[in-house]
């Protein structure tokens, strides 16, 4: 180490170290044998071997099964302002060259890929939408967000505000509690604001960011949805778990004769069909609030044929390892059903938004249930996450999203 270290210290195993060495940010609370020194959840602490040495600086938190979030294992980092900015026009600029155009809604902050553990940041055109769900970032924020919003500003964005969050339950294994409202902000105001509008991929959207899933409208999925675009003209298209009718909008924008969209949310349903009127497109388009198993199951009593293309983007079924098991029968279950309703030369698209549900166990899945369906699978794309979702080398937990694109023969 080059300077003197301020921060307390704690001792890891060897196992904690080796995996600390190779990249990964995090510390459980198994795997600390030994403090030095007085310190306050949520502080900054040094990590180091069995021997002294000097892992990274990260932050602490014994309420939390992750009991440090590295952020940085240079040790002559200096955690001030300067250092934070940084990290920010980093961030920031790597959106910049990736997303382009797609600059205005994108996200911005993603956790650890980025070095800030357990903070999202969505931009929707002029709003920020936020999400803390880490005690060290959650002390930082009021540094952090003016900071960003005028980074932004000095780069020519027009920023109106920020909005927190702050609902999820991991909240309470941090012990933060849940809120959401707007952060207050010199020289901002969203002034009562619930939507912002957003163009994606040509398509108009108006996000609800106070009661919306998550911070409001799924990014993830923005070059997903393209690849959807590009083959489906002239096809009747069943778009299920459509959320804000992202999938099934740009299906239309891309030529598909007919979209039905369907989700087992009302308030999602009447969003989605907003967002069609506000393209134009709701002529070619009906919408149905109900559970996308039963109406799968009532349509297979059909037969196939009714649509050339079925688009499956569920919630995640499983946020542990303990229920992976049961998550894949549910992934196999629509995934099963969808293949029983194609026609022969009919297409797929499907995702899984869960880091547990891995690439491996979802092809796994699929090659099961199409055998089940009695069909075989032509793979037209394999995609992830959008790339201002980067996936950390080294940091498997940073990828999560999987996107499958098929025909059915």
């Amino acid at each position: 180490m080059k300077q003197e270290r301020v921060f307390p210290r704690l001792t890891v195993t060897p196992k904690a170290e080796r995996s600390l060495k190779s990249g990964h940010p995090w510390v459980y609370g198994e795997e600390v044998t030994d403090t030095a020194g007085a310190y306050q959840n949520g502080d900054l602490v040094d990590v180091c071997g069995r021997s002294g040495n000097y892992l990274g600086t990260g932050f602490v938190n014994d309420h939390s099964k992750i009991r440090v979030r590295v952020i940085s294992s240079n040790a002559n980092d200096r955690f001030d302002d300067a250092f934070w900015e940084r990290r920010l026009r980093y961030a920031l600029g790597y959106r910049r060259t990736v997303m382009g155009e797609q600059y205005s809604c994108c996200r911005l902050l993603f956790g650890d890929s980025d070095q800030f553990p357990g903070l999202t940041v969505d931009r929707f055109d002029d709003v920020l939408v936020a999400e803390v769900l880490s005690l060290g970032m959650d002390k930082l924020k009021s540094r952090l967000f003016p900071m960003l919003v005028r980074l932004l500003r000095e780069d020519g964005q027009n920023i109106a505000g920020l909005y927190e969050r702050n609902d999820s339950a991991i909240r309470d294994l941090e012990g933060l509690k849940r809120f959401s409202g707007e952060h207050p902000l010199d020289g901002c105001s969203l002034a009562g604001r619930r939507t912002a509008r957003i163009c994606e991929n040509g398509v108009l959207y108006d996000v609800d960011f106070v009661e919306g899933q998550k911070t409001g409208f799924f990014l993830d999925q923005k070059y997903n949805r393209a690849a959807v675009a590009r083959i489906c003209k002239g096809m009747n298209v069943l778009d299920c778990f459509t959320h804000t009718g992202s999938f099934a909008l740009n299906a239309v924008r891309g030529g598909a004769s007919h979209v039905t969209a369907v989700d087992i949310s009302q308030s999602a349903v009447d969003m989605a069909r907003r967002n069609a009127e506000l393209n134009g497109f709701a002529e070619k388009m009906d919408f149905v609030c109900a559970d996308v198993f039963d109406l799968l199951t009532e349509k297979a009593q059909h037969g196939r044929g009714e649509w050339d293309m079925i688009i499956l983007d569920p919630p995640a079924f499983t946020k542990s390892r303990r229920s992976v098991e049961g998550a894949t029968r549910g992934y196999k279950d629509i995934n099963l059903r969808a293949m029983r309703l194609l026609p022969r030369g009919g297409w797929l698209a499907t995702a899984s938004c869960s880091h547990f549900m891995t690439r491996e166990l979802f092809e796994k899945m699929l090659a099961s249930a199409a055998r089940d369906a009695g069909v075989s699978l032509r793979l037209v794309e394999r995609r992830g996450q959008a790339p201002d979702h980067p996936v950390l080398w080294g940091v498997p937990e940073t990828e999560y999203l999987k996107f499958y694109l098929f025909q059915v023969v």
